[in-house]
């Protein structure tokens, strides 16, 4: 088969790369808003590269791989179903409410695929605290505590393009607390604080959040995140239940210090970044994406997941700014999708 794939920055580049040497990938075409960065990547993978996007879709693939700037992703998924042809999009879909909802009929009209890049979902350790809780194990789910950690602030330029530290940073967090509890969030109270660096005022948006969120089965989750983390790059996941709790991203590269005479030591080798942390689930979900081309497995992550991650993180931006609890329910929704 041949894919197409749009923008060739950090993660347009890892996704190339995983493509380039999949055996059931025939050949790549590349582009990017900066066409020399496209040709060199092409180079160096032995692919082609095209001047721009309408050669994507001219000289004809049999599917797109969406990295682009966030601000492009809904019209580029709204063109490739009306192109026939199946989408794997980084998150989210766009950026507000009504582009997400847009990109989504046109891809239920056309019956195409979309697959979202929510790679945590690929993550083994996810994976494992997803199996501890529906197999039982953890007993009556009562507790999740989530985190994500960047270990140094993104580029001042692109804060105020980002969507803000809900639905870019804690999206993700989202996203998996659904998936690993199989539960829907009802209520959530957010709030923040723009402390620190002036990038994060300017920007109109906030270094650190805590989210406190209500699950439909009655468990409480809080969700926390901060653009700066001295220490390094730290995602985790804590679930606790009547019988067991267990723990996602801890280990020898955790960058955590504990003041316990007897506490495991410092991480010589502290996680530095996502793709450092996410590698190899990054690479997990383009497979995937390549065994749903083929028919070989069910859209594991489809443009309907990516909404009720939006719409969590919707809600989540209009309690911290309206400084009040906010029910899900008062967020549009058209409800699951899925799609073939």
């Amino acid at each position: 088969m041949r894919i197409g794939v749009i923008g060739t920055g950090r993660i347009g580049t890892i996704h190339a790369r995983t493509l380039s040497r999949h055996r059931d990938v025939g050949s790549l075409i590349l582009t990017d808003a900066d066409p020399a960065r496209a040709q060199e990547l092409a180079h160096r993978l032995g692919e082609t590269a095209a001047p721009g996007v309408d050669e994507i879709f001219r000289w004809g693939v049999d599917a797109v791989v969406i990295t682009t700037a966030t601000s492009a992703h809904a019209e580029l998924i709204g063109r490739a179903a009306r192109s026939g042809l199946p989408v794997f999009c980084e998150k989210p879909i766009a950026l507000d409410l009504p582009g997400t909802l847009q990109a989504l009929a046109e891809v239920e009209a056309a019956g195409t695929i979309l697959q979202m890049g929510f790679q945590r979902r690929f993550d083994a350790g996810y994976a494992g605290a997803r199996e501890a809780v529906r197999s039982g194990r953890l007993g009556r789910l009562h507790t999740v505590r989530a985190l994500s950690c960047d270990q140094a602030p993104p580029p001042a330029d692109w804060l105020p393009l980002s969507g803000g530290l809900f639905r870019d940073a804690l999206i993700h967090d989202f996203d998996v607390l659904r998936w690993v509890t199989g539960r829907e969030v009802t209520d959530v109270y957010a709030t923040g604080s723009d402390g620190g660096p002036a990038l994060f005022r300017e920007a109109g948006d906030v270094g650190t959040g805590a989210a406190l969120l209500t699950l439909d089965d009655g468990t409480l989750a809080t969700a926390t995140a901060t653009r700066l983390n001295g220490a390094g790059y730290d995602v985790r996941m804590e679930l606790a239940g009547e019988a067991d709790t267990v723990v996602v991203g801890l280990d020898d590269r955790t960058p955590v210090a504990s003041t316990e005479p007897t506490g495991p030591p410092p991480a010589d080798k502290p996680w530095t970044g996502f793709l450092e942390r996410f590698g190899a689930a990054y690479e997990a979900e383009l497979c995937a994406f390549v065994e749903v081309l083929r028919g070989g497995r069910p859209n594991p992550c489809d443009g309907g997941e990516a909404l009720q991650a939006l719409r969590i993180a919707e809600a989540c931006e209009i309690s911290r700014r309206e400084h009040r609890p906010v029910r899900l329910a008062e967020i549009p929704d058209r409800g699951r999708l899925s799609y073939d």
